[in-house]
């Protein structure tokens, strides 16, 4: 164990990793982008809506929106193939924006 943890010491102060770089922390209040909340709201009564009608679309749309995955990613989550996914993601998307807007 510890020649793993001075490994890592050293990994850590190697030139090639940074050296003697100072960390900085970033705020993450400036990575989340805030959409406003009458939107928000529109999204997820439209999307209630979208689960009763198709379940696997309205979990395209969650992992997608919510969650952030790519649509490899969130194929992947769902057990489905990427065209199939793509698929479902482009309905859906094309069925909120018709229900949202009325």
């Amino acid at each position: 164990m510890r020649r793993i943890l001075v490994e890592s010491a050293r990994r850590k102060r190697s030139l090639k990793r940074g050296g003697g770089a100072q960390r900085e922390e970033l705020d993450e209040s400036h990575l989340v982008l805030a959409a406003p909340s009458e939107e928000m709201l529109a999204i997820d009564e439209a999307l209630d809506l979208l689960a009763a009608r198709d379940p696997q679309a309205a979990s395209v749309v969650k992992l997608r929106y919510f969650v952030g995955m790519t649509m490899e990613e969130a194929a992947g989550a769902l057990g489905l193939s990427l065209r199939t996914t793509e698929r479902l993601w482009t309905y859906a998307r094309a069925w909120l924006r018709r229900e949202i807007s009325g």
